[in-house]
């Protein structure tokens, strides 16, 4: 199992945060997911199975901001 911290922009309430945690969580390969609007992060535990690419366009399809360090 991998943690993943993934920073996120245009989330700014609660039902933001339950939106992408419920998208996330349909996804194989995810074990757990926390979105935060307040950090602008998404923590992940994922394993092997899943690319971080597929976590990152499920966030953008949602239309949020992936942010890229």
């Amino acid at each position: 199992m991998k943690e993943l911290v993934i920073k996120v922009e245009g989330m700014v309430c609660g039902g933001c945060e339950n939106r992408v945690q419920n998208a996330l969580k349909t996804l194989d390969g995810i074990e757990s997911v926390i979105a935060n609007y307040k950090k602008g992060i998404v923590k992940l535990k994922i394993n092997e199975k899943i690319k971080e690419e597929i976590i990152k366009e499920k966030i953008e399809d949602l239309g949020f901001t992936v942010k890229e360090d």
